[in-house]
């Protein structure tokens, strides 16, 4: 009999560790930034929006990098990683940024990540994204099955939902 491989891909913020932008707002005091994919799904709307907010308040990147570092795993977060790295592969398929994540995934234990970068001038100023591909999540996953995995997959969010679905 074939045995089937299995991948389990999921979002990270408000899944593995709270949600950075919310945490941003809290310890800045900029409550516009407290919007999440929750409140806005259009991702690149969301975006702009705070890269506006951010250069109107001179909020530089080494400040959301300062806050990202006062940030630890939910609850449970460390043990349920632990098992699944134990008994199928693991895939973290976050809109966060490469610059944003290394604090966070060395606290998680390095799970593979696949997430987007942020573009920034000379002094730090966040000036835009780059996204490693549009729809990233569902792709995620669809490569995956394409590699002939059985894949499910969870997440907290509008953003998720092509990612659930397609698992």
């Amino acid at each position: 009999m074939k045995q089937r491989l299995h991948a389990v891909c999921s979002d990270l913020e408000g899944v593995w560790v709270p949600e950075v932008w919310i945490n941003v707002a809290r310890k800045t005091g900029i409550e516009e930034l407290r919007l999440t994919t929750r409140d806005i799904r259009d991702y690149d709307e969301l975006m702009q929006y705070r890269i506006k907010i951010m250069k109107e308040k001179n909020l530089k990147l080494q400040d959301i990098q300062h806050v990202i570092s006062t940030i630890g795993p939910l609850e449970g977060a460390l043990d349920m990683i632990g098992w699944l790295n134990a008994h199928t592969r693991f895939v973290v398929v976050s809109d966060t940024f490469v610059e944003f994540a290394g604090p966070l995934m060395a606290q998680l234990n390095w799970p593979l990540l696949f997430c987007h970068s942020l573009e920034t001038d000379a002094d730090g100023t966040i000036t835009g994204y780059t996204l490693r591909q549009k729809d990233s999540k569902r792709k995620a996953v669809e490569a995956l099955q394409s590699l002939n995995y059985e894949v499910f997959a969870f997440g907290d969010s509008y953003n998720d939902i092509s990612m659930l679905t397609a698992a």
